[in-house]
């Protein structure tokens, strides 16, 4: 407290320093003047050593001819003054007198520097970010909340329910530790959220703050990057001492990696500020100065970047996973946000979270809102169906843009490069079922066909991978068969499958040539989060061979994709008209046109279609059973021995 008041004073006083230095910079510019007697002064003037006077009320100023110095008197009331000076020839000069008030004269000669130390403090409080008392550079951001400042609570939190229980123990910790300590048991020091965006990992947090009845601050984890050197460490002390303070307490310190990543992969070595940061850090969560009471809870979406040391049992005592909701889990967040939104007789969450794998909470709480808007642009009371289907695609999907002018050959082509995707989907074994197909502008994207899985998928066979080639390359087979050329529209679907085909060679070990390995370490860096290179570890024989392996895949995907098409040639032209006339179409009318045109069996339905084609199979071999035994009954009959065949 002493250094701190001391560091102050000094501060003030170089300002104060500052201040009378400029002061006098100020002062300097002004002419000096000999002050002499009034007596003196018409000594002169009869001696003919004045050359002019300035005559204000009775002040006069003036220039010798002599010296050429400046002189000032003060003049008592003398009628004959001015008949003296024009006598010998001085130059008179007169001024009104000042009308302008002291204390504006007082302003106006303080007003620079008063300019000047406004602009400093300003200055200083906008690079602390604006709030806080000024110079306090080294003060924690953290704000602290209460019961009354947070309403969220584990019922608003839907879909990861593993996560919820861990937090859960915490909460009960915190309001009854005698429960677990009467075991041996100790209160954990750290819990890091673990989970891709949008899955909830802020919001579980906040649930902890609505249920734990504890004090709980709440910080982002790049409040601690400053221009200044100290800065950061300084900031995790006080938020720490502040958590002492208010024992027990939560600390929450959302997006972590920002002060987390590994040490020693910056330029600044071991004296780098995000160094100082992190090892402050380290210190206040597991030091010879214990934090009993503490707890820290941190989010983050990259792991694999945290320092080691930050990750250890007695930092961070557990690591829970917030991944992306199953089915189930859609459902139950669906239902959460779903109670906040007016919903129409007809829609089914149920459908909905079958139709959204992949999506986390925050892409599902997005797609409510989205048929919220929708379904108030055109007036309606209640959010359809219809308008959480429209939502769908347009989160999927894209907006449309229907203003977009194209070509009517553009659009031909489109419609077949579409199509192309759809049909090869459809004949390949193991693909996603397609849900819709569209000629319409969604996005960036010219068209689009999309695919929906029937449940969630965890990970991908050498037959799924291969079925995804193929249906990549159905669209710039289908333009060579119709029109005989190529174009740029099968650019993305080429990337894609290069690179798809490429990992499964180089990095899953999908080839019979090459076997089981992984070839081409790749490297990151550490403050960019992402990867920036890949290390040649194989020698030119073995390049050669990766590409060689890498082109057969997609050749045989190729000639496997074109004959799918060219034996339902019937059905790729329908199917194109039918997308020029109606500009989308979806699983019904797919699958019907599948039904009237196909030359072979699809092996790729949804669900649906897949339960019809069992009944009429049913149907079918009931009815031949039926008139089988009806031929049998008949035999029988005619048979001259009575015997049956």
């Amino acid at each position: 407290m002493n250094s701190n008041l001391y560091k102050n004073f000094a501060l003030w006083l170089v300002i104060a320093l500052l201040m009378v230095l400029i002061f006098n910079i100020f002062s300097t510019g002004e002419t000096v003047r000999k002050n002499i007697s009034y007596t003196e002064f018409i000594d002169n003037v009869t001696n003919n050593d004045v050359k002019t006077v300035v005559i204000k009320q009775n002040h006069i100023t003036g220039e010798f001819v002599s010296s050429g110095t400046q002189f000032e008197t003060y003049a008592p009331e003398d009628s004959d003054l001015v008949s003296i000076l024009r006598e010998h020839k001085v130059d008179i000069f007169a001024k009104p007198p000042d009308t302008t008030p002291f204390y504006m004269q007082i302003l106006m000669s303080w007003l620079p520097i008063i300019i000047l130390v406004a602009i400093w403090i300003f200055f200083m409080r906008q690079m602390q970010g604006g709030g806080g008392k000024a110079f306090s550079f080294g003060k924690s951001r953290a704000k602290m909340l209460n019961q009354d400042n947070v309403k969220v609570t584990f019922k608003d939190v839907a879909g990861i329910e593993e996560a919820k229980e861990e937090l859960t123990e915490i909460v009960d910790f915190l309001k009854d530790p005698t429960k677990f300590q009467k075991l041996g048991g100790k209160i954990p020091k750290g819990v890091l959220l673990v989970g891709p965006p949008g899955t909830g990992k802020t919001l579980l947090a906040k649930a902890v703050a609505g249920e734990a009845g504890v004090p709980f601050f709440s910080i982002s984890g790049s409040d601690f990057v400053e221009m200044f050197v100290g800065v950061g460490a300084a900031r995790i002390r006080d938020l720490f001492e502040q958590g002492k303070k208010n024992a027990p307490c939560i600390i929450f310190m959302d997006e972590i990696d920002a002060v987390g990543r590994h040490r020693g992969a910056g330029l600044g070595g071991g004296h780098d500020e995000r160094e100082q940061t992190l090892n402050a850090l380290l210190v206040e969560m597991d030091g010879f100065d214990s934090n009993e009471g503490v707890i820290l809870i941190a989010a983050t979406n990259r792991p694999d970047v945290l320092d080691p040391a930050l990750l250890r049992p007695g930092r961070f005592d557990r690591q829970v996973v917030v991944p992306r909701p199953d089915l189930n889990g859609r459902l139950q967040i669906l239902k959460v946000h779903a109670e906040k939104v007016q919903m129409g007789g007809d829609v089914d969450l149920e459908v909905i979270a079958k139709g959204t794998p992949g999506f986390a909470g925050a892409e599902l709480a997005n797609l409510i809102n989205e048929s919220a808007l929708l379904a108030a642009r055109e007036n309606k009371d209640k959010v359809t169906m219809a308008d959480i289907e429209a939502a769908k695609d347009k989160v999927m999907m894209g907006a449309e843009r229907r203003s977009m002018a194209i070509p009517e050959n553009e659009k031909r082509v489109t419609a077949f490069h579409e199509a192309g995707h759809a049909i090869v989907a459809i004949m390949t074994e193991g693909a996603d079922p397609v849900h819709k197909v569209t000629i319409i502008p969604r996005g960036m994207a010219l068209g689009l066909t999309m695919q929906l899985p029937d449940d969630d998928r965890y990970m991908h066979t050498k037959e799924y991978l291969i079925g995804q080639i193929k249906v990549l390359l159905g669209g710039r087979i289908a333009e060579e068969i119709k029109f005989g050329s190529m174009s740029t529209g099968a650019g993305n679907d080429i990337e894609r499958l290069t690179s798809l085909a490429r990992k499964m060679v180089m990095s899953w070990g999908m080839s019979k040539k090459l076997g089981t390995l992984s070839f081409g370490k790749r490297e990151e860096a550490i403050f960019l989060g992402k990867e920036i290179s890949s290390q040649k570890d194989y020698s030119e024989k073995t390049a050669e061979l990766i590409d060689e392996e890498v082109s057969a895949i997609v050749l045989q995907c190729y000639n496997e994709a074109r004959s799918a098409l060219e034996t339902n040639i019937d059905l790729l032209n329908k199917m194109a008209e039918f997308l020029l006339e109606k500009e989308t179409i979806d699983t019904k009318e797919i699958y019907e046109l599948v039904k009237l045109y196909a030359k072979t069996e699809p092996k790729s339905l949804p669900k649906e279609s897949r339960k019809e084609k069992k009944e009429e199979e049913r149907a079918v071999e009931s009815s031949g059973a039926e008139e089988s035994g009806d031929a049998a009954e008949n035999t029988v009959r005619k048979n001259p021995d009575g015997e049956k065949e």
